[in-house]
């Protein structure tokens, strides 16, 4: 068989390269089509995967729709080459390009806000793959796995820590330190939102000093530290999950990090605009299970690090809140990797079920901080 994956950010390589690597190891043919963005090609360069790239952007909306014509005549010209049997993504090139090629599609979606999106890109696929969290019904060919898609990568029976990683970050073996993540919003159902604002991020970063060594990792590459007592994350983009496996806290305006740090026992907050009632089902999941904290002000963030940097069982209490959570979960890189030996069918499959219905639960009163 022959496989087609795309990746079109950092993420995306995280969810597939474990899969891609196995299918090879089994014999098949297998073909990573990237977008250059951000790392994307860094960590496919890292993890040596084939890979072509069909197209480049910068962090900004413009740069992408500026560009997206010509994606997807390479794209397509190259899935054409490749001539797979069966195409992986999670939007509209992998969707799109499955139907000029007529090869049938798998799409694997996270995150209810991609309306666009997912109105254009899941009448061409052959199945729709989402965590058993999410919100909304994509159809009939819709079929759910339980977990989230950072289970692909960061399930126990696919990651193990490095051990080096903070010699490598320049901190003691016992010192505190916590990640600031900030993300570019450059994305299309980014489209109308926001995040931490310069003057916050500074007010955080004062905040987070008082009580441990401060890391930022900046999407865009524009938060100025000047003066502020942070350094950034200077580390190959690859080493982040070890990084933040190791860390006593993240806070971030992003999304995938924070479910990362959930599935690493990192306990974490998350605020942006897309916090509230119509938050993502993952992210109310993970708040009730007390692995992360959604707040929309700077406020509630100060006050929440406040309270978990001066905790004595911060590692202990949230890494087994993460096994808890974890231990009716599949490892998701052994869910691609039937779903694509079994041509994209899936109804025989024991590792998903089709959607009907059910939904997250409305966010309840999560686990608090001081409720263990």
């Amino acid at each position: 068989m022959r496989y087609l994956f795309f990746t079109n950010t950092p993420a995306h390589v995280h969810l597939y390269k474990h899969a891609v690597r196995r299918l090879d190891e089994r014999g098949h043919d297998v073909l990573v089509l990237a977008r250059d963005y951000t790392c994307t090609v860094d960590l496919l360069e890292w993890y040596d995967l084939p890979y072509e790239v069909y197209g480049r952007c910068g962090t900004t909306k413009g740069s992408l729709l500026s560009r997206l014509p010509a994606h997807y005549v390479r794209a397509i010209r190259s899935a054409h080459r490749f001539d797979p049997d069966l195409v992986f993504g999670m939007g509209g090139y992998a969707a799109h390009t499955g139907a000029v090629i007529a090869t049938p599609t798998v799409l694997l979606i996270d995150s209810e806000p991609a309306s666009f999106d997912h109105t254009v890109s899941t009448p061409f696929a052959r199945a729709v793959l989402t965590p058993n969290t999410f919100r909304k019904d994509l159809g009939e060919r819709h079929y759910v796995f339980p977990g989230v898609k950072e289970c692909a990568y960061l399930h126990p029976d696919v990651y193990e820590p490095n051990p080096s990683i903070r010699d490598r970050l320049g901190v003691g073996s016992d010192e505190p330190y916590a990640i600031l993540r900030l993300n570019a919003f450059g994305s299309q159902h980014d489209v109308g939102k926001r995040g931490i604002g310069e003057a916050d991020r500074r007010r955080i970063v004062e905040r987070l000093a008082d009580h441990a060594t401060v890391l930022v990792s900046d999407e865009s590459g524009e938060t100025d530290l000047e003066g502020l007592p942070a350094r950034p994350f200077d580390l190959h983009p690859a080493l982040m999950h070890d990084a933040l496996s190791q860390a006593r806290l993240l806070v971030a305006d992003t999304q995938t990090m924070v479910t990362e740090a959930a599935m690493l026992g990192t306990p974490a907050i998350r605020s942006n605009s897309f916090v509230g009632d119509d938050d993502m089902g993952n992210f109310v999941e993970l708040e009730n299970q007390g692995l992360i904290h959604n707040v929309a002000s700077t406020d509630e963030i100060v006050e929440r690090s406040t309270s978990v940097l001066a905790r004595d069982d911060v590692d202990e209490t949230w890494r087994r809140r993460r096994d808890e959570f974890l231990s009716d979960k599949a490892n998701l890189t052994e869910v691609i990797v039937d779903v694509a030996t079994a041509d994209g069918r899936v109804d025989d499959l024991e590792s998903v079920r089709q959607f009907d219905g059910a939904v997250a639960a409305e966010p309840s009163r999560s686990v608090g901080l001081g409720s263990d």
